[in-house]
């Protein structure tokens, strides 16, 4: 299961699950920069630990590495919801309280997910 991300890696994953495409170390720190100055080195190990984490492949390109996501943002997040329901003492209870804080388009949401995949069904 995946990890919660710190700062620095939820802002890499983030350009990267936005670009849709591989992308080098440079790439993701050209992005960055344009919020707050980085050093390659910091963005290099920083991509490295995701990298081990298994939250994206590498492969050599010259004398760099181009990276991956192995995940979806939306497959990611469904994971750390699942991790969460299942850290709970009581999941009916953490259910109930999730779905009652539901914003009406959230619930309008989870109604369309509920089509399609309902209730007691299995993949």
């Amino acid at each position: 299961m995946p990890q919660a991300l710190g700062g620095l890696e939820s802002a890499i994953m983030d350009r990267l699950w936005s670009y849709h495409r591989p992308a080098l170390v440079r790439d993701v720190l050209e992005d960055l920069r344009r919020d707050r100055q980085i050093a390659y080195t910091t963005v290099m190990t920083v991509m490295d630990k995701l990298y081990k984490k298994g939250l994206l492949t590498r492969h050599p390109q010259g004398k760099a590495y181009l990276y991956e996501t192995v995940i979806s943002e939306d497959a990611y997040m469904a994971q750390q919801m699942r991790e969460m329901l299942a850290r709970s003492g009581n999941q009916a209870a953490t259910l109930v309280h999730f779905l009652e804080r539901l914003t009406p388009e959230e619930s309008q949401a989870l109604e369309a997910a509920l089509q399609v995949f309902p209730p007691g069904s299995r993949r």
